[in-house]
């Protein structure tokens, strides 16, 4: 007999919202793991190091299922979670008093090196970047968010976002350059 969690597997996400609004533990966790994998990488991006992604992806479906209630458009599940991980992502930095001069773009943050024979990737490049600018680039660029959702969504000016997205993206245009122009990436295969 087939449990209720492996009749899940092929239901429609807004189903699975509407019963796990209701409090049915198995729906939402057939959610989550459809979702899981987009989170963790989203954090990741922010991040740059796995285990606080990991960390904060379990936070956010924590404060997901807390609040899932309140969601009212089940086809909105995606949009909601995004935007709620991106409120854990702020509160992390926050509590970390990160964002206390967000209009400060700190370029002597030196790129990560790169272990011989790699070659160099976004992440990596992404992690030289301080971390106002990063949420910037990965929310632009990674989640395709528009300025004015990103500013929205940070508390940011919107000047400041398109500032940060700007030299953000120039900084790691210049970073990926100067890798592939090094002698270690002459050596990686």
């Amino acid at each position: 007999m087939p449990s209720t969690r492996d009749s899940y597997a092929g239901a429609l996400e807004t189903l699975l919202v509407g019963l796990a609004r209701t409090g049915d533990r198995d729906a939402f966790a057939e959610l989550v793991r459809r979702r899981q994998s987009w989170i963790r990488n989203l954090m990741r991006r922010c991040c740059g190091d796995a285990t606080l992604a990991d960390d904060l992806a379990q936070q956010v479906f924590l404060q997901a299922w807390r609040k899932i209630h309140h969601l009212r458009e089940a086809n909105r599940f995606g949009a909601w979670l995004k935007r709620l991980a991106i409120t854990v992502w702020l509160q992390h930095m926050r509590a970390k008093d990160a964002l206390k001069d967000a209009d400060e773009y700190d370029e002597t943050i030196p790129a990560p090196p790169a272990a011989p024979g790699l070659a160099m990737d976004l992440d990596r490049a992404l992690a030289s970047l301080s971390e106002p600018v990063r949420i910037c680039i990965v929310l632009a660029y990674h989640e395709g968010m528009s300025h004015e959702e990103i500013a929205e969504i940070t508390d940011l000016p919107l000047g400041t976002v398109k500032s940060h997205i700007r030299r953000g993206a120039q900084r790691l245009r210049e970073i990926l350059s100067d890798y592939r122009t090094s002698p270690e990436s002459e050596m990686a295969p």
